[in-house]
């Protein structure tokens, strides 16, 4: 192996976005040598289109008053509908805070308290759907992008080296052990191992699996297949998939769940507010869940406003003034202006469900670490540690990035000063070799389908049959179209004298992992014979605690043609299972904690 093409570090970090970021900073602090290859530069990681918030137990607001680590958790359990790990959701409640004041020191410009009094300029918070409290610390409407660019700052400040345009086609692994991930250059063709004593997948979600969705295109599951495609490590709970209620018709650019929460409000064709009808105490913030299967009933049954691409509904704003909008709000009048030709101060925001967030992902434990493999680990939306269940609460995404890369930094700092990883060559060649026959078979001329058509049937077959709303017929037409579709994945080519650097080779070479995903997205739901969060069974309409308070583990073994799944129970240590109707219903852990009084430092 050529040394100048292949690259040595004690951690590799797969994804450049804030997961990935914030556990490079912790251990790059500690002294270790990290590497980040990203697909994108990192500045573009579509962390940077977060809008909203990050949820944090602050309390400094009005309407946040005597919030704690204790309510955080229990809005996070209840908003999975009892699916998470409830030692995982403690764990992330409590560090929030730390992790919120953290960011602020290293610059992220947190929009203020600005009544008079002993508060003002403390970091504020907004109200989000199913939390009891206003917690959600933001900046303006481009939360996202400011924690983005400050952690962008850092690694710049730290020396990391980031290797942006280099998509991760495999691991590099023994079958019990990875030990780095073999790369493609995306600007010349190269193909480049990255060895490393321990790697991290942070690779963000899914969400291209679907026909629309708020998720930047590069968000294609890549780092879910590689870990899928070791045969030995699992992947959780992947048939939980959110919708979240208002993307931009018909594009699909999210429109932040804090319009709502600032006080928009959703309308059908005639201009009524029908959330109240549905969720009476709740109303327009009902959990993500709720409020998406609510609107899509509303449009089945002719309540919604026709056009040329289907239903939609409205979100108005137009009542919380232009100082406001145009303040707090600014991002989301942008969008409406540069992608709908409409002015959110005059105009109503034609909105409807489009997926959002994948809360399944690589199985991890409370530190981390995946399970089946030594020396890899997985965080962020690639992740299922599982701190999300079944429905993700909005603000815990933004928030899980930093907490879960802070703490799992800390983790891998002290599995570094132990870690040896014994490493041959032939295992890495091996690796490389694999890869470059792929290529050569793709571009050899002789392959049929186009991979982008099947992509697309893909596409229309999950977001068709394994949507807000799903029964076995559906699931099990679709999953006979993806067997279908992996199937001849197999004889996807490319066009004879493509360039190296072809887009179409990136998207031949991602699809089979693609479709393997969507069909553990079809197969889960189809075995979960239960209504929980943002899994809706029509045939079973009822959340079933007797036989499914268990997750979904699945597997795909080596040369084999579907996955195989397996359940694991999910830990129920402190608040057991209740009815979630009422978000706003104060529901606390039995076990009690000293309660502190609101915290009153930035």
């Amino acid at each position: 192996m050529n040394p100048v093409q292949s690259h040595v570090s004690d951690l590799l970090v797969i994804g450049g976005g804030l997961a990935g970021e914030r556990v490079a900073v912790e251990a790059a602090r500690a002294g270790y040598a990290v590497t980040i290859v990203s697909q994108t530069p990192p500045r573009r990681s579509h962390s940077a289109a977060a809008q909203g918030g990050m949820q944090a137990s602050l309390g400094n607001s009005a309407m946040g008053r005597g919030d704690h680590p204790d309510l955080h958790f229990a809005d996070t359990v209840r908003g999975s509908d009892w699916g998470c790990d409830q030692p995982v959701a403690r764990l992330f409640a409590e560090h929030a805070p730390e992790a919120v004041r953290e960011m602020a020191h290293w610059g992220v410009p947190w929009t203020r308290v600005e009544d008079p009094g002993d508060r003002q300029g403390l970091i504020a918070g907004r109200n989000f759907g199913g939390t009891q409290k206003w917690r959600a610390c933001y900046t303006a409407d481009g939360t996202g992008h400011a924690m983005l660019y400050t952690l962008a700052g850092r690694i710049q400040k730290l020396g990391i080296p980031v290797h942006d345009r280099m998509e991760a086609l495999s691991l590099i692994h023994d079958g019990h052990r990875c030990f780095g991930a073999v790369c493609r250059c995306l600007r010349t063709g190269d193909i480049i191992p990255y060895t490393a004593s321990a790697t991290v997948v942070a690779a963000g979600g899914c969400g291209m699996l679907y026909k629309t969705t708020t998720n930047g295109v590069a968000s294609l599951g890549t780092g879910m297949a590689l870990a899928l495609e070791t045969g030995v490590v699992p992947l959780g709970n992947m048939e939980a998939v959110q919708f979240h209620p208002t993307a931009l018709a018909p594009s699909g650019i999210l429109i932040t769940e804090g319009a709502r929460g600032d006080g928009g409000v959703l309308r059908d064709r005639h201009l009524h507010r029908f959330m109240p009808d549905y969720e009476p105490e709740a109303k327009d913030l009902a959990f993500r869940d709720v409020t998406a299967r609510a609107m899509a009933l509303h449009m089945k049954r002719g309540n919604g406003v026709e056009s040329a691409d289907g239903p939609h509904l409205w979100l108005d704003l137009r009542h919380l003034g232009k100082d406001h909008v145009e303040t707090h709000l600014k991002e989301i009048t942008a969008i409406c202006r540069n992608f709908a030709g409409i002015d959110p101060l005059q105009d109503l925001i034609p909105v409807r469900p489009a997926q959002h967030y994948q809360m399944g992902g690589i199985r991890t434990d409370i530190r981390g670490a995946a399970h089946g493999m030594e020396g890899l680990f997985a965080l962020g939306e690639a992740a299922c540690w599982d701190l999300h269940g079944f429905n993700r609460l909005g603000g815990n995404s933004l928030a899980e990035t930093v907490v879960a890369g802070m703490l799992m930094g800390r983790h891998l700092v002290e599995y570094l000063k132990h870690c040896h990883a014994p490493f041959t060559c032939p295992i890495a060649h091996d690796a490389v070799n694999r890869q470059k026959g792929r290529i050569a078979l793709l571009t050899g001329g002789t392959l049929k389908e186009n991979v982008f058509d099947l992509r697309s049937q893909m596409a229309a077959v999950l977001s068709e049959k394994v949507g807000i709303f799903r029964n076995a017929d559906d699931l099990r037409d679709a999953i006979t179209v993806l067997n279908d579709l992996h199937e001849r994945s197999e004889q996807v080519g490319t066009a004879p004298g493509s360039p190296r650097v072809s887009p179409e080779i990136s998207a031949a070479l991602q699809l089979p992992g693609m479709i393997k995903l969507a069909l553990c997205i079809a197969w889960g739901a189809l075995l979960r014979t239960e209504s929980r969060g943002s899994h809706f069974r029509e045939d079973y309409p009822h959340r079933n605690d007797r036989d499914w308070l268990k997750r979904t583990l699945a597997f795909w073994p080596v040369g084999g043609n579907a996955p195989l799944l397996r359940h694991e129970p999910v830990a129920v240590t402190e608040l057991p299972p209740e009815g979630r109707t009422d978000n706003k219903r104060t529901c606390a852990p039995n076990r009690r904690r000293p309660r502190g009084t609101g915290c009153s430092d930035n």
